[in-house]
């Protein structure tokens, strides 16, 4: 007697779009009961005034909870949006990016060395290394863009030069009403100013062996690309924060700041808290003054700027309605709002501590520049560390505050 069997089923394979989906749900149940909790706190201040140790203890373990849960959606998202830099069935590499494989691999400079690849620029001094193919300085530049969140943000501009220079108007031009027969005197010129953004020199070196590197199963550029880019976006994070410019760039947290009132430029406006390392009686109104200490030309593209213990602090906070200000994000892959404003996670921003400039307010695509200049070279030594061969990789990368109206900081001071 035959006896009808159901094959057994294959085992599920989640889709990288279904772990986001499924974080994004933990993270919104999570701040659900946030909520709760924080609301139970609250009416516990309002009726006794003060809370028991039991629901700050809980508080502060869904607090870090959230906060790993929103590291690790940003991590998806990060991992989803990655492009695969993999060899592709079917489609034929081309000649320059062989040539940069054989040199990765195995030291090979002939190709690059020569005369029609250097009219494509893959080529240049031994000495100084080889530039790598533009696919790879493309997925460089775009991961950097993904994990520096000023970065993200921020006006990118390319150079072939060491110093981008770049001039702005500080008042418009003048003008005036006349009538038709009326005589149309000269009017003033326009004041220039000329800001200069130098690029600095940011570098790393993986370091591989040889039988990894010559293993054929190994996409040594994906590879590259991989080392390479969580060395550089955690310097130039804390740079475009709070660089000084010497050997680097010009964080927008290193310009003097001074009281909103008496703004000048040169300058960034800060808006005061009213008390030292806190925010305050009122922190809506002063998150309120600070958003509207920017123009509304600047402020309908602001966003805020600050670390996760900021945004900890700022998520208890409700307004007189009692809506909280703080709002998870609407979707996977979308930012958490403040005030209808989105939030960017910087880690380099300082923590709140008495005269910190712990919250920054603006728009950064008209406020901040990050040059890049053109190329990430590659130099590959094989001599230094034996048996490791080091990948010495360079790029050149300046940055600075290039519209000082168009960023505004609060102040932890009284």
């Amino acid at each position: 007697m035959n006896t009808l069997t159901t094959p057994a089923r294959a085992p599920e394979i989640k889709s990288a779009d279904a772990d986001v989906t499924e974080a994004f749900e933990s993270f919104m149940s999570a701040f659900e009961d946030y909520k709760q909790h924080n609301d139970q706190r609250l009416a516990d201040i309002e009726r006794r005034g003060s809370t028991d140790v039991v629901t700050e203890e809980k508080m502060a373990r869904i607090d870090r909870s959230l906060d790993e849960q929103k590291r690790a959606l940003d991590r998806l998202m990060v991992k989803q949006a990655r492009p695969s830099l993999g060899r592709t069935a079917g489609r034929e590499t081309s000649a320059v990016r062989q040539a940069f494989d054989a040199y990765v691999r195995r030291g090979d400079e002939a190709a690059l060395r020569q005369g029609e690849l250097k009219a494509m620029s893959a080529g240049s001094d031994p000495d100084g290394g080889y530039l790598v193919p533009d696919e790879l300085d493309t997925e460089i530049g775009r991961r950097l863009s993904e994990l520096s969140p000023v970065r993200s943000i921020a006006t990118v501009r390319q150079v072939s030069g060491a110093v981008l220079k770049k001039p702005f108007a500080l008042d418009g031009m003048a003008t005036g009403w006349v009538g038709e027969t009326d005589a149309r005197p000269q009017t003033a010129t326009p004041q220039l100013t000329e800001l200069q953004f130098p690029t600095m020199e940011l570098y790393a070196m993986p370091a591989a062996t040889t039988s990894l590197i010559e293993d054929g199963a190994l996409d040594i550029e994906n590879w590259i690309a991989a080392e390479v880019e969580a060395a550089f976006a955690e310097q130039e994070g804390a740079a475009f924060v709070a660089g000084d410019g010497v050997n680097k760039p010009r964080g927008f947290l290193d310009y003097p700041s001074v009281d909103d009132t008496s703004w000048s430029w040169g300058n960034l406006g800060h808006i005061a808290t009213g008390a030292a390392g806190a925010f305050g009686a009122d922190p809506s109104d002063r998150l309120i003054e600070l958003i509207y200490a920017l123009k509304a030309g600047h402020r309908q593209n602001g966003r805020f700027v600050m670390n996760r213990k900021t945004q900890s602090q700022i998520r208890k906070f409700k307004d007189a309605d009692g809506n909280y200000l703080w709002m998870p994000p609407a979707g996977a892959g979308q930012a958490a709002s403040l005030m209808g404003f989105p939030v960017v996670e910087a880690e380099d921003m300082p923590d709140i501590a008495a005269d910190s400039a712990s919250i920054a307010f603006g728009d950064f695509r008209r406020g901040y520049l990050v040059v890049d200049r053109t190329g990430v070279r590659i130099l590959r030594d094989p001599y230094s560390a034996k048996p490791y061969v080091l990948f010495y990789t360079t790029k050149r990368v300046g940055g600075g505050v290039q519209n000082f109206e168009a960023i505004k900081l609060m102040k932890f001071a009284a």
